[in-house]
């Protein structure tokens, strides 16, 4: 099969070494792709958003199968018009992928179907919010984005000038662009953080693995929020019994709720939980694979990923034996100093080679790019994730900060306490 890949981060770079191990896979092509990927894809200048120059290429080069990695094109419809043009393609429609699209549908999705999660409200008038965090909030609270804000836009206020503040920045300055016509505002839960990605076809719900994310860019969790500056998988405080818990009151009460609403679920639902003392709640709905979660799950994934994405498509999921190694993994991202605010990029980077040839320790691609002179340099905010495997978690987080000396740049930034929290379990 002719594939096509569309996206240029780190998560398309880990799909793509997983589509590269497909026998299925004759010729790899990805859209735009990254310095990275152009080792295992023929990367092509086409932006994730070029929806009529997707189609386009896809008919012109006979392409059999299209993957969708990114949130943008997912909400915005690009597997609806692939669809239209015959093009088969893995990742939600549009009426799907507004389980993360809009904070404000997932939350009442939630609501009408009993899906354990945090109290809120919603609001699309800044003085009413304003009015409600005066009146009848109590603090900390979470202020939330509706639309997509690549990961950022959720506010932690622990006052109520903190939360002024919040309503300003994200209703009335703008700062998420139109993602903050809506806001959600909801009650702060606390308790460990876990990452749960799975396959969905419709009707069908099958757990990848666990993972646990690094939103904040500084060690010991301070900072600013970003993308993700690093992740392990599986998470040890995510056990059989929360496992049961979620399988039976989340996980396929959410895709059985999508499909009620006429809007059925066909590709990646990535669920945000919180272990909360009262049970596992959830934070948020993703529609497709995390970043950098991808980095620590995919490595482990040991079927073939396009028989696993054909069975979604075809609602044939329940036929799956899905296996994942017994491995651990850990992924520390090498970021751009100063990111998520302001940063320098087009740094060379250095001892990339060192990774050739390696099964148990990856280097994926987020930000880069070949410069005139055909260096690879760094182009984004996050560079690189470094993956590791090990036996356990503590050996893949040996390896993998092992392995981020081997890669050297200019501003080259990276936390130091990746998966400290396995020291806890």
């Amino acid at each position: 099969m002719k594939i096509l890949i569309v996206g240029g981060g780190g998560r398309e770079h880990a799909i793509a070494q997983a589509v590269a191990r497909s026998k299925r896979c004759s010729k790899l092509y990805c859209a735009p792709g990254n310095a990275g990927i152009a080792s295992l894809a023929e990367c092509v200048p086409i932006g994730a958003m070029e929806f009529d120059k997707i189609v386009a290429f896809s008919k012109e080069n006979a392409i059999d199968f299209v993957i969708v990695g990114p949130d943008d094109p997912l909400v915005g419809g690009l597997v609806d018009e692939l669809d239209k043009a015959g093009i088969r393609t893995f990742g939600p429609k549009a009426e799907a992928a507004i389980i993360e699209g809009s904070k404000a549908f997932s939350k009442d999705l939630m609501k009408k179907y009993n899906i354990p999660t945090a109290s809120y409200e919603n609001f699309e008038d800044a003085d009413k919010a304003l009015e409600y965090l005066k009146t009848k909030a109590s603090f900390p609270i979470v202020l939330k984005a509706d639309g997509l804000a690549l990961g950022k836009g959720v506010l932690i206020c622990n006052t109520l000038e903190e939360a002024e503040e919040g309503v300003k920045t994200i209703m009335q300055d703008k700062k998420f662009g139109s993602a903050g016509n809506r806001m959600v505002i909801e009650e702060f839960m606390t308790g460990r953080e876990v990452s749960v990605l799975s396959f969905v076809d419709g009707k069908t719900v099958k757990i990848m693995s666990s993972a646990q994310d690094h939103k904040r860019a500084g060690d010991g969790d301070t900072g600013l929020n970003t993308g993700g500056m690093g992740n392990f998988s599986p998470s040890p405080f995510y056990t059989d019994e929360v496992n049961e818990f979620c399988m039976k009151n989340i996980f396929q009460p959410t895709v059985d709720a999508m499909a009620a609403e006429g809007r059925p679920f066909h590709g990646v639902i990535f669920f945000g939980l919180m272990l909360t003392p009262n049970g596992p709640k959830v934070l948020e709905y993703n529609a497709r694979f995390g970043d950098p979660e991808a980095q620590v799950v995919l490595p482990r994934l040991e079927n073939d990923i396009i028989d696993v994405m054909d069975a979604c498509i075809d609602g044939k999921l329940d036929e799956i034996d899905l296996k994942f190694s017994d491995k651990a993994a850990v992924c520390v991202v090498l970021a751009s100093d100063g990111y998520p605010v302001k940063y320098e990029k087009g740094f060379p980077i250095e001892g990339l080679e060192k990774f050739e040839g390696k099964d148990d320790v990856f280097c994926f691609h987020a930000g880069s790019k070949f410069d005139d002179a055909g260096r690879i340099v760094t182009n984004g905010g996050r560079v690189l994730g470094i993956t590791a495997l090990g036996n356990d978690l503590k050996d893949a987080r040996k390896k993998a900060y092992e392995a981020t000396e081997w890669v050297s740049f200019d501003n080259k930034y990276m936390r130091h306490d990746i998966g400290k929290a396995i020291d806890e379990a």
